[in-house]
């Protein structure tokens, strides 16, 4: 009995996650998008100088890192968020508002999880605001954009 109800929720799963019916350029472009965002929120003229304040980092420590690991995963972790995502959009009736509002909802969601670890990491309320503005307003342009080209 078990064993088929495990079955049907499986098929339910997969006809609510039709990778068929995903537009793969869409998540691409969403995905690429965070990445600039990013590069943008978090650059000396914005919100660079006061995220490497807040977090103690030096602009000589920042050169250390490992651009390629930091950036490569950044892409990669960007592109999953947009997939998952655009999972969660795949409907039909999904548009550019609803993607919109999916997509500031799901911000909403990170933002809460960054600022419950930066409260337990003594951070600042300023680097989450950072942080957690930079997850809200990449997963709102994510949806919109997975929205759009529903």
């Amino acid at each position: 009995m078990r064993y088929s109800k495990f079955t049907i929720s499986l098929q339910k799963l997969k006809t609510f996650i039709n990778m068929n019916t995903i537009n793969w350029l869409a998540v691409l472009v969403a995905g690429i998008s965070s990445f600039v965002v990013g590069g943008i929120w978090y650059s000396p003229g914005l919100f660079g100088n006061m995220w490497m304040k807040d977090n103690n980092l030096t602009e000589d420590e920042i050169k250390k890192g490992n651009k390629g690991k930091i950036f490569g995963f950044t892409l990669v972790f960007s592109l999953l968020m947009s997939a998952n995502l655009a999972m969660f959009l795949n409907d039909a009736k999904t548009n550019f508002t609803w993607g919109l509002t999916a997509g500031c909802l799901a911000g909403l969601w990170t933002f809460s999880a960054i600022a419950i670890h930066s409260l337990f990491e003594l951070k600042s309320w300023r680097l989450i605001f950072i942080n957690g503005g930079y997850s809200i307003l990449s997963l709102t342009l994510m949806g919109g954009i997975i929205g759009l080209w529903r």
